[in-house]
């Protein structure tokens, strides 16, 4: 009897320890926190690590997720990481093109008169207030350089 109860302590006492040494969420974070670059963020929920954030690009996503697989007491990875997209340069019409499309655009505003000069749109005359937003949406899908409003709102 007295060995009985000595045995079940000892498995008792042994589960014990081997379930409090393993790493808990909260320290399988901080551990990946440390490691990781900048502007990730990472999360921690049995054993499961999510990362999340944007990145510069697609080698360090792939650095972020090995570094969170090589923690101990992580049993999967999801890598919700997003890569910064690229700078796009911005297109400005040629004055050509943007004088035709201008005109186009103004032809249903009699009262608006408009000019082109070096991409710059200059908008005078006078518009009605529910007209202008419509207006200015055509002139921005052109890209001009800018838009110069001198319109008179009625």
């Amino acid at each position: 009897m007295k060995t009985t109860k000595l045995l079940m302590s000892m498995i008792i006492a042994t589960t014990l320890f081997f379930v409090g040494c393993k790493p808990k969420d909260a320290a399988i974070q901080a551990a990946i926190q440390a490691k990781e670059a900048a502007g990730i963020t990472v999360a921690v929920t049995k054993g499961e690590v999510t990362l999340t954030g944007e990145v510069d690009d697609e080698d360090t996503k792939a650095k972020a997720e090995e570094i969170a697989k090589a923690e101990k007491g992580v049993k999967s990875v999801i890598n919700n990481l997003t890569v910064k997209p690229a700078d796009v340069p911005v297109v400005i019409a040629e004055d050509p093109t943007l004088i035709k499309n201008v005109a186009d655009a103004t032809k249903d505003f009699p009262t608006v008169k408009a000019e082109v000069k070096d991409g710059v749109v200059l908008l005078t005359g006078e518009i009605k207030k529910a007209s202008l937003i419509n207006l200015m949406q055509h002139l921005s899908a052109l890209k001009p350089k800018k838009i110069d409003n001198k319109l008179i709102v009625k």
